[in-house]
């Protein structure tokens, strides 16, 4: 027998949050830093420990034991404490693609303060692992991965069939990611606590390792076996030493030493086999039963989702890109803040929505945290900037900018209160400046641009307001304004901005494109009767009851979807249909849905949940108690645009229950695209012959999307991140999901997780030919960022009344994604950001590029060229 190293990695995996809050969890976290150190003083054969691969640990406790931040140097500096490589263990899927490679950028930033960073991509929990990991690890500067899901393992003697993608024979690997990076892939197929808490005394340790031993055994593909010792909120195994010497008088044949991933790895690397399996792309255990790959934490707590999404957009796509494009100051150190905080809502047990109510609660007050950074250096920026714009030639002083900060063409509405009239406080008292301002004479008014040209816009009286700013050099400024609100219809290319004026007089008629019951446009042809139908007239097809409401009972928990057995699904009634905006540019419709569903599960629920019944051993039904949810839909379609925009409001009164709507397409094909982290992935529509579970739900980002030979539908999204296909043609698209309890290994009720609030959700529908899918995947993307204005003054300046800031052909290219536009971490220049969304190579530029990796260190110079889904990080020192 070969000889055997069996390698025990002492560990803790922490999740910051989940079953107890935060701060409980940290005051563990505090005993365990202090059990730690004291092992390592009086220990000199505990050799190392695992830090869980996230830096953020290390805040947490120096928040408590700030006079140990010595200490904690100390150890790292011995190797002691391995740190690293992220900031935090997020949810590959649940984040945006930006967030995950700002995660590696941060966390590899707070490793090198402390010195040195351990180099395994450490993925020991997550929900399923992104396709692109391995090229994002190796432009991150690391070559190994270790997960603990998403690989089935099969056994030594066992043989992995030609079309198991996802299947292998030991616990090494190849991971082959999307673009055909690979890596070098750990799956910890006994888990990552096949090592925890072992025997001191020789009986109890003899019965231990004949079990482990012969586990370890079954996937190893070398003579270095790996034994990871802890589990969650392990406290460390302080006799660990004397385990080890039992367990070595044991086994004379087998070395057993405290090791520590820096050198398994490098063992495991040298003792490889020629042969070893290759799994490619996103490993979502696609080979299993399908009941527990924890997909449905994409549609757990959905606001929690909304809001990542929102504040993630907000500075990848907002407050980044107007630094640039203000020239403003960079606000560095607020933006780390404003990323750091959000981050600390990423990790899979918090954005997944699968913890405790407590937890959750935090994270709401994280998000307006992100926010409240975002929006003031948003603000700070603008004030700047719009002191520069030159406006000279306008014939009104009542002028405005509408910008799209974002890296996608964009149409959409712009909304802003202008302020036409001010009554300062230091002019009048405010009780006499209010009315001063509600009595203001307000003349009929329409906008124009610059030149004079009428342009197509709603002006709505908002009547006098309290008003207020804060000058950088001066005490608060406070007036009462008397405003009007300009809405118009713009059409902005990415990283642009166009001027405006409100003028007297009045605006010009335009027939509505709402006419006869009919939204007639050179895209698409929409008619409400009983249900929605969509003609598309670029591929001649009818989609009849094109959009439905589904609802379904839900008796499994925050992890898991459950329909209660013998129950069918209850579909919305369409009940109302209303005109609210209709001109020349676009018309906007409300629908309205009455969806009457049982208020919850039956009585025998809470039993169920209280007695631990496994979710699919409950003969809990639905409750005889009705109530009716009604779903109110403003539906706008734009002249100048083939995308469909809704935007559905409900107050949910009941609880055990699912909401998704229903896009019915004409689909002929086996497989669907679905926006993923810096990939579109293709996904087969049904699942493997071994899946058991009758859903099948997936992740998604910002679209999915069913095409064939002949024709295509995408269906975009704001923060809804679960999705199935029905047949091969329905996409079913959650937008609520209310469940009582988080599952797992006992009983923790939740009963917030019922979302019992108010929601409003945002989607879209597009109908192309399936050559034009790169170009509806990017409207989808476009989608995701509102569009910016803000009034400004009469002057003369620097910067133009309309322009662009950059002009770059990934910008417009339609298959190339830009997902960043940011100042250069080191301050040489600018970054841009983007990736091949298609499976064929794409040339982006004629000259070759200055490249970076995502840490944003210097790469050889690129050709033009962008291979298939490769991820590009190019430095812009002058704008082009």
């Amino acid at each position: 027998m070969e000889h055997i190293t069996l390698h025990i990695i002492s560990h803790s995996h922490w999740d910051r949050e989940w079953y107890l809050p935060f701060e409980s969890h940290r005051m563990q976290l505090v005993e365990l830093f202090d059990s730690l150190f004291d092992l390592f003083e009086n220990d000199p054969e505990f050799k190392s420990f695992h830090l869980d691969g996230q830096t953020i640990v290390l805040d947490d406790y120096l928040e408590i034991r700030p006079e140990n931040r010595d200490k904690l140097q100390h150890y790292i500096d011995e190797g002691k404490l391995k740190i690293g490589p992220f900031y935090i263990l997020q949810d590959d899927y649940l984040i945006s693609s930006e967030a995950n490679v700002r995660n590696s950028l941060i966390g590899q930033q707070e490793c090198k303060k402390w010195g040195q960073s351990t180099k395994i991509g450490y993925f020991p929990d997550t929900f399923g692992n992104m396709g692109q990991a391995p090229q994002i690890l190796q432009k991150s500067g690391i070559h190994v991965a270790a997960f603990g899901r998403g690989v089935k393992p099969i056994g030594f003697d066992n043989q992995v069939l030609e079309d198991e993608q996802f299947s292998s024979q030991f616990s090494e690997m190849y991971w082959q990611g999307a673009d055909g990076s690979r890596v070098l892939g750990i799956l910890f197929a006994n888990w990552y606590s096949n090592g925890n808490e072992i025997p001191v005394n020789r009986e109890e340790a003899r019965i231990f390792w004949k079990q482990k031993l012969a586990d370890v055994k079954s996937y190893a593909s070398t003579n270095q076996w790996l034994m990871m010792n802890g589990c969650d909120h392990q406290p460390v195994q302080r006799n660990l030493s004397e385990a080890i010497r039992t367990a070595n008088e044991l086994y004379p044949d087998i070395t057993f030493v405290h090791s520590s991933f820096d050198d398994y790895v490098q063992a495991v690397e040298a003792a490889l086999p020629e042969q070893l399996s290759t799994v490619q792309g996103e490993l979502t255990s696609q080979e299993t039963d399908g009941w527990y790959t924890l997909a449905n934490t994409a549609s757990s707590r959905i606001y929690l989702k909304q809001a990542f999404q929102e504040q993630s957009n907000l500075l990848e796509q907002v407050v980044e890109p107007l630094t640039l494009m203000t020239g403003g100051r960079h606000h560095k150190d607020q933006l780390t803040y404003a990323w750091k905080t959000l981050l600390q809502n990423a990790p899979h047990d918090s954005i997944c929505g699968c913890s405790v109510d407590e937890v959750h609660r935090e994270m709401e007050t994280r998000f307006a945290k992100v926010g409240q950074v975002g929006h003031f250096i948003k603000d700070n920026l603008l004030n700047e900037w719009k002191k520069k714009i030159d406006s000279s030639q306008a014939d009104s002083d009542w002028l405005f900018t509408a910008i799209n900060t974002g890296l996608h063409d964009k149409v959409d509405t712009v909304s802003l209160a202008v302020n036409v009239a001010e009554c300062d406080f230091k002019a009048a008292h405010p009780t006499e400046a209010y009315r001063r301002m509600a009595e203001w004479p307000l003349p009929q008014l329409t906008v124009r641009d610059l030149a004079g040209r009428p342009v197509e816009a709603k002006v709505e009286d908002l009547g006098a307001h309290f008003q207020y700013s804060l000058p950088k050099d001066a005490f608060r400024h406070a007036f009462i304004a008397r405003q009007v609100r300009v809405t118009l219809p713009i059409h902005l290319a990415p990283l642009s901005w166009k001027s405006f004026q409100l003028v007297e007089g009045k605006a010009e008629e335009h027939a509505g494109l709402y006419r006869n019951g009919v939204i007639d446009t050179p895209f698409v042809t929409v008619s409400v009767d009983e249900g929605l139908t969509v003609y598309d007239k670029t591929t001649h097809e009818a989609y009849e009851d094109f959009l439905r409401f589904e609802d379904r009972g839900d008796i499994g928990n925050e992890y898991i979807y459950f329909q209660p057995k013998n129950t069918e699904p209850i579909y919305a009634e369409l009940t109302g249909v209303k005109v609210l905006e209709n001109n020349a540019r676009y018309a906007a419709l409300q629908l309205t849905h009455e969806l009457t569903i049982p208020r919850s599960a039956d009585d025998l629920l809470d039993q169920e949940q209280r007695g631990l019944v496994e979710f699919r051993k409950r003969s809990t039904g639905r409750s005889q108690e009705q109530t009716t949810i009604t779903l109110t839909t403003e539906m706008t379609v734009f002249v100048d645009s083939p995308q469909i925009r809704f935007r559905t409001k409900l107050t949910n009164t009941a609880k055990d229950h699912r909401i998704r709507l229903l896009v019915k397409t004409h689909n002929c094909s086996k497989t669907n695209d679905s926006d993923s982290i810096y990939e579109v992935v293709t996904r087969r529509n049904q699942p493997a012959a071994v899946w058991e579970n009758p859903e099948n739900p997936q992740h998604q980002q910002a679209f999915v999307s069913l095409y064939d030979e002949q024709k295509g539908v995408t269906v975009g999204n704001k923060g809804l991140n679960e999705y199935e296909i029905l047949g091969d043609d329905t996409i079913a698209v959650t937008i609520l999901r209310a469940t009582g309890e988080l599952g797992d290994w006992g009983y923790f009720p939740t009963p917030e997780a019922q979302c019992l609030r108010d929601f409003q959700v945002e989607y879209t529908i597009e109908c192309h030919q399936p050559a034009d899918r790169f170009a509806a995947y990017r409207r989808a993307k476009a989608f995701q960022t509102p569009l910016t204005a803000l009034q400004i003054a009469k002057q003369k300046g620097q910067v133009p009344a309309s322009g662009k800031t950059l002009e770059h052909p990934a910008l417009s290219l339609a298959a190339i994604c830009p997902t960043a536009y940011k100042a250069a971490e080191d301050g040489d220049g600018q970054v841009l950001r983007y990736y091949n969304m298609s499976q064929e190579t794409v040339r982006v530029t004629k000259q070759p590029q200055t490249v970076l990796d995502l840490l944003e260190e210097p790469r050889a110079e690129d050709s033009g060229l962008l291979s298939p889904q490769e991820i590009r990080t190019e430095r812009l020192r002058e704008r082009e």
